[in-house]
């Protein structure tokens, strides 16, 4: 194993670890609104995935854009769709 991928392994272990850590600790009226936030900010993986599509030349490479595109496209919608029916629960009803 490289050095490379252990620095990389490493940070990534962290990352869980520590977002798995802040997570656990929001009180669940904060929830939903973190959630919504948290999953438009997907757009950016929408970005990646286009710039990075200029640059594969493989199979492989098609088909990972493609899930990384699939799954950064249904949590931005997700996202959306859970602010809009946040937001609804204070809209009036008449």
């Amino acid at each position: 194993m490289s050095a490379l991928l252990l620095a990389d392994l490493t940070v990534f272990t962290l990352a869980l670890l520590v977002g798995f850590e802040v997570i656990s600790k929001v009180p669940a009226t904060l929830h939903t609104p973190l959630m919504s936030g948290a999953n438009a900010i997907h757009g950016v993986v929408i970005v990646g995935v286009m710039l990075l599509a200029a640059s594969v030349s493989s199979w492989t490479g098609y088909v990972l854009l493609a899930v990384a595109a699939f799954f950064a496209a249904m949590n931005v919608a997700g996202g959306y769709l859970v602010t809009d029916r946040m937001l609804a629960m204070f809209r009036s009803r008449s």
